[in-house]
């Protein structure tokens, strides 16, 4: 909760406490770096906790949506973790060209696709499940699997894959 908290909400919970303030933001950090080493290592798809807590760490404090992608190779290691599109409170351009290109530069096998909703339910839009679907049918024809799409909300998330909308 205190990673999570605004910069108001953080200056006046630690008033005339300089160093706590400045520590805390450096700490966040630590904790996501952290995490993103640990799931770095080995299988992804078979360490879903792991990778919900990063992404929850990573994302939940994020005031506009964000679409991010998670490459991974073959053994479904993970490649890279890159921001491809930032939106507006409540949307977010995709540009499936633009993830293609990217997963075959990167010579990557398989996708997670993740993006956030902004303080509030993580449930899927229509346009969510189009969106997925859409990558998911441009990706095979190019060899590629997207092996989920992951919402964060606040303090939630929804994966495609266990909701078996994938």
């Amino acid at each position: 909760a205190v990673f999570a908290a605004e910069p108001d909400e953080l200056a006046a919970a630690t008033a005339g406490r300089e160093q706590v303030r400045t520590l805390l933001p450096l700490l966040r950090e630590a904790a996501i770096r952290l995490m993103r080493a640990r799931i770095r290592q080995g299988n992804l798809l078979a360490r879903h906790e792991a990778l919900t807590a990063y992404l929850q760490a990573s994302l939940a404090r994020e005031t506009v949506e964000q679409f991010r992608v998670l490459f991974l190779d073959r053994n479904a290691r993970l490649i890279s973790d890159e921001v491809l599109a930032q939106g507006t409170i409540d949307q977010t351009p995709v540009y499936p060209r633009e993830v293609m290109r990217r997963a075959i530069r990167l010579k990557a096998s398989e996708l997670i696709l993740v993006h956030n909703h902004p303080g509030w339910n993580p449930m899927p839009s229509r346009e969510d499940i189009a969106m997925t679907r859409r990558l998911e049918q441009i990706a095979a024809v190019l060899g590629l699997r997207v092996r989920d799409h992951v919402i964060v909300g606040n303090g939630a998330s929804t994966s495609f894959r266990q909701a078996g909308l994938l």
